[in-house]
């Protein structure tokens, strides 16, 4: 069989005129258990990526049961039969590579990248675990505590995190596939029952429910007979097919303040409700958020930012769920201002945009950088052997993704001008302000005694251009 082009040189030497899809060589197969298999062929560097990706996510889990999925993802690291006790990373590393999990509310997945002579050891390691994993309750012991040891260092005990967990709460409200958060309540993780764990792992870490994904120095032929050689002879299992109720938004805007004691800076989220990612006003938001504030010379962003002062801090961005959608905002207000002052002037970017829509030039000048971020986002073959897992378990069919920049491509002004006219409405939102706790009361004066006034504490101050973290990361 002929060696495919490289995937890097396809990406940077000649990537795709405006208008034309990726051509990326990918081939798609199904075992007979159901296990879908997708390789992408990438011989220009001796390495591989292996990934495979359950559907299944914190979206499955109930009241009362918040956190589960996330949980079992630290157990699928607490050995097998085959492998000891954490030894998946060690055994990954030793042979000169990476692994790692992640869970979100739509999937989960797994993926390790390694060197092309890893590849079977690598599908070995994925093998082992979906048919022997270590389900003991010591180990559910163990990771019950890590993950509530987690939630409390990333999340409990940082400032602005659990506002991220409240602004979701807030958004979708009496929707509870995604109101609840992916880490899940602590209250929850506490009192979770071992006994579950087993009918969960039967249930839904099954061949009938994964996508494997394989990308880099490797033919699509020797994929398959390597996924036949250690996946082909587990039963394929009876999961429950991914589903979302049908859920209408409450109307009219609905606002809440929350008291954050470590925030040095009041901040404020804004979350308004759109169509689930890839419909087509996704495409003209995206372009939208990318053109107000991606970037130092972004005019929303320089506006507010770098010329008005009101803001330390400005994102926007699409949560690019697989159900009900939004569009986010996420700022932190300067010293001297206050959220509803710096709320104010991003209502009237986007009110400007839903009047008067985007200019010609600018809308181009979006989509070549949107172009660049899509294309570096797949750079990499274990970038691209997630994505395209990703859009086989969403959207049915992994080529989608080759056609991304196609879509972007093919949005007009006038698009973008209606899409936040329909969806950016004051009337279609949350908004969450965020406030410091208010300063100690001073103690009382001595008698006789003339005390000065405390001088207020200073917030630290925003992280310059050249320094390596912003002021406030993402959750």
């Amino acid at each position: 069989m002929p060696r495919f082009a490289p995937l890097l040189a396809v990406l940077l030497a000649a990537p795709p005129a405006a208008g034309q899809a990726l051509d990326l060589p990918i081939a798609t197969f199904v075992l007979d258990n159901g296990l879908r298999v997708v390789v992408a062929p990438n011989p220009l560097v001796p390495t591989v990526a292996v990934g495979i990706h359950y559907d299944v996510g914190s979206a499955v889990e109930t009241p009362g049961r918040t956190g589960f999925a996330h949980l079992f993802e630290h157990m699928m690291f607490e050995g097998t039969e085959n492998v000891g006790k954490a030894e998946h990373f060690a055994i990954v590393e030793e042979a000169g590579g990476v692994c790692n999990g992640a869970t979100g509310p739509d999937h989960t997945e797994y993926w390790q990248s390694l060197p092309r002579n890893a590849l079977e050891l690598a599908l070995w390691l994925e093998a082992d675990r979906m048919t022997g994993l270590a389900l003991t309750p010591e180990n559910f012991e163990n990771q019950r505590a890590a993950v509530l040891q987690e939630r409390q260092e990333n999340i409990d005990n940082r400032p602005y995190y659990p506002s991220f967990l409240r602004i979701t709460e807030l958004a979708y409200g009496d929707f509870f596939p995604y109101a609840h958060p992916v880490i899940g309540e602590a209250a929850d993780v506490a009192a979770m029952p071992f006994d579950e764990t087993r009918e969960f792992f039967r249930r839904h870490y099954v061949p009938r429910n994964a996508v494997l994904v394989v990308a880099g120095d490797v033919e699509p032929a020797e994929a398959r007979t390597l996924a036949e050689k250690y996946f082909g002879a587990i039963p394929p299992g009876d999961p429950p097919p991914f589903s979302l109720p049908a859920w209408t938004p409450p109307a009219g805007e609905r606002t809440e303040t929350m008291v954050d004691p470590l925030a040095p800076l009041p901040a404020f989220h804004v979350a308004w409700h759109v169509p689930p990612y890839r419909s087509p006003a996704s495409y003209a938001l995206d372009l939208l958020a990318v053109w107000l504030t991606d970037g130092e010379t972004a005019p929303a962003y320089r506006d507010l930012v770098k010329q008005r002062g009101l803001l330390q801090q400005l994102e926007l961005w699409l949560d690019e769920r697989r159900g009900p959608d939004l569009f986010s905002a996420w700022a932190v207000v300067a010293p001297g201002h206050d959220g509803p002052e710096a709320r104010a002037a991003l209502d009237e970017w986007i009110a400007r945009v839903a009047a008067d829509g985007i200019p010609e030039a600018a809308l181009a000048r979006a989509k070549n950088r949107r172009r660049a971020r899509f294309l570096e986002s797949i750079r990499s073959n274990l970038r691209l052997a997630n994505e395209l897992a990703r859009y086989w378990l969403y959207y049915g069919d992994p080529r989608l993704l080759l056609g991304e920049l196609e879509q972007w491509d093919a949005v007009t002004a006038d698009d973008v001008r209606h899409a936040a006219a329909t969806w950016l409405r004051p009337d279609n939102r949350v908004v969450l302000d965020v406030v410091p706790a208010a300063p100690p009361a001073p103690p009382p004066a001595t008698p006789g005694a003339t005390n000065p006034p405390d001088e207020p504490l200073a917030p630290e101050p925003p992280a310059g251009e050249d320094d390596a973290e912003p002021v406030t990361e993402l959750p």
